[in-house]
């Protein structure tokens, strides 16, 4: 096979100036009860790093399934596998992040789950999943992007915005690959 919590007021928190897929949040349902094992600030800055971290679990699924339609062609399935690599590295440091604060991380859900989220069912051709991609991580990037002032340690703001770096890297290549123009107006994402 080839590899490719969240409380109200967090959920709010993304969302402000940031649009995650109905899927991210079906998926993040249920977890706020990680944050709540840590106290105070850290237990605020620990329910917005599961939200991120369980939006990392989700992209990897995504890749994974990408990976696993068949649909890619094998220069593109390389970056795909590469994009996913990146993900799973996201996903480590967020768990550190979250271990180190006391709280639990969330928990991945299975491929057939983020499938059936993402309606991964429709997707057809190479150009659906690379569109597929590319909508998450621009979701991505602006849950990323909006979330960085929240943070009662700066330093997670820091990592949230490193992050949102590498998410902006993947819709650039996406677009590029889609053959699609970039952006003409400045401040694209965080919108």
């Amino acid at each position: 096979m080839t590899s490719i919590a969240t409380a109200a007021p967090t959920r709010r928190i993304f969302l402000g100036g940031a649009t995650l897929s109905a899927a991210a949040i079906y998926l993040l349902d249920g977890n706020g009860k990680a944050a709540a094992m840590a106290p105070g600030a850290a237990g605020n800055d620990v329910a917005i790093l599961n939200v991120a971290l369980g939006l990392e679990h989700e992209a990897i699924g995504a890749y994974q399934i990408g990976a696993e339609s068949h649909l890619l062609s094998a220069p593109v399935l390389q970056v795909a596998v590469l994009f996913q690599g990146h993900h799973k590295g996201h996903r480590d440091a967020l768990i550190g992040a979250i271990q180190q604060l006391g709280g639990t991380p969330v928990a991945a859900k299975t491929t057939a789950q983020y499938a059936e989220a993402l309606h991964a069912n429709t997707l057809h051709s190479e150009a659906d999943v690379l569109g597929f991609a590319k909508g998450l991580e621009l979701g991505a990037i602006n849950a990323y992007l909006g979330v960085i002032p929240s943070f009662d340690n700066k330093d997670f703001g820091k990592v949230c915005g490193r992050l949102a770096a590498d998410e902006t890297m993947h819709w650039t290549v996406l677009t590029q690959v889609l053959k699609q123009s970039l952006p003409s107006a400045p401040l694209t994402f965080g919108a």
